[in-house]
C-alpha cells in the first residue's frame, strides 16, 4: 500500500530567553493511504508538535530544525507559505480535544463550516449551506438544517467534537489528525466518536492518525501504532505485536497500565 505521508527525522525545538530547548528529536513515522495509524505517549511527550509542525502552525517560539514532511511526493516542510495555506485543511485537516477552543462562539457551527467551504472551493453561499448540512448529517447530529444554525454553547460536547469532525472533512482532506478528540467526553460519548470516526474513515476513504496517551483507544481504532516518549519514536509496529511483546520499557509500561485498568471500560471494546 503506498504511503500518503512520510515524516523523516523530524526534530522541533523552543526558543525561550536565548535557550533551545528539544522538543521533537529525529522523529519518523509513515501514514499508508486508507488506514488508521495510531501515535501514542504520554502528556508532554511531543505529540502534538509533531503532527502542528507537519503543516508549519506551531507556535512563534517553535523551530524546526531537521526533516522532511513528505506529502506523497512534495515535502510540506519546504513548501512556499501560500501553496501550504491549499493544503491545510484540504489536504490535511485535524480534529483537536477542545472543540470550544476552536470554535468562533459569535459564530453558529454552520456558518463557520460554511465559510471554509466557500473560501477553499469558490462556491456560492447557498451551495456551501447545502453541503453544510449534508455534513452534520453525515456525522449523525440530529435535525442538521437546525444545527446549522446553533451556537456551540448551545451544544453538548460530543455535538461540538462531532461539529469539529463534520468541520475537518468539510473540504474532503486525504489525512485527518485527530489529536485526543475524545479526551474530555464521558465514556458513552467517547465510544460513539470513535464509532463515528471508525465508520466515516471507511465510508470516506481518509487515511488518519490518531494521538492519545490512551493505549485502550489505540486498540479499538488502529492496526498499527507509534510509541513516543520524550520527544523520539522509541517503538512502532503492528498492533498486536506491541500488545504481546513490547520492547521498549515505557512501552511495556502503557501496556501494564492498559492491563492494571481492567481492559476497556464495561461500554467500550471493538468497535467494527
Amino acid at each position: 500500500m503506498r504511503n500518503l505521508l512520510s515524516l523523516k527525522n523530524l526534530s522541533v525545538q523552543f526558543s525561550q530567553d536565548n535557550q533551545a530547548a528539544p522538543a521533537v528529536k529525529e522523529v519518523s513515522l509513515e501514514i499508508k493511504e486508507n488506514e488508521i495509524v495510531g501515535l501514542v505517549g504520554e502528556s508532554g511527550s511531543g505529540k502534538t508538535v509533531t503532527t502542528l509542525a507537519i503543516t508549519r502552525i506551531l507556535p512563534d517560539n517553535a523551530q524546526i530544525i531537521s526533516g522532511e514532511a513528505i506529502l506523497r511526493d512534495v515535502d510540506l516542510l519546504k513548501m512556499p507559505e501560500r501553496q501550504l495555506q491549499q493544503v491545510r485543511g484540504a489536504a490535511i485537516a485535524y480534529i483537536f480535544q477542545d472543540p470550544t477552543m476552536f470554535l468562533n462562539p459569535l459564530l453558529t457551527v454552520g456558518s463557520q463550516i460554511a465559510e471554509a467551504v466557500i473560501a477553499h472551493q469558490a462556491t456560492d453561499k447557498l451551495s456551501a449551506r447545502l453541503r453544510t448540512i449534508e455534513l452534520l448529517r453525515q456525522v449523525v447530529l440530529p435535525d442538521p438544517s437546525k444545527v446549522f444554525f446553533d451556537y456551540s454553547h448551545q451544544l453538548s460536547g460530543g455535538m461540538n467534537q462531532r461539529i469539529m469532525i463534520a468541520q475537518a472533512l468539510a473540504l474532503n482532506p486525504r489525512l485527518l489528525i485527530a489529536d485526543e478528540p475524545t479526551t474530555n467526553l464521558d465514556v458513552h460519548t467517547e465510544k460513539e466518536i470513535l464509532k463515528l470516526i471508525l465508520t466515516l474513515q471507511k465510508e470516506v476513504g481518509f487515511s488518519c492518525l490518531f494521538i492519545t496517551h490512551n493505549l485502550g483507544l489505540i486498540k479499538r481504532l488502529c492496526q498499527r501504532v507509534y510509541v513516543m516518549y520524550k520527544g523520539r519514536i522509541v517503538e512502532s509496529g503492528d498492533l498486536n505485536r506491541i500488545f504481546k511483546q513490547p520492547q521498549h520499557e515505557h512501552t511495556r509500561a502503557l501496556v501494564r497500565a492498559y492491563l492494571r485498568i481492567g481492559m476497556t471500560p464495561p461500554s467500550a471494546g471493538r468497535l467494527d
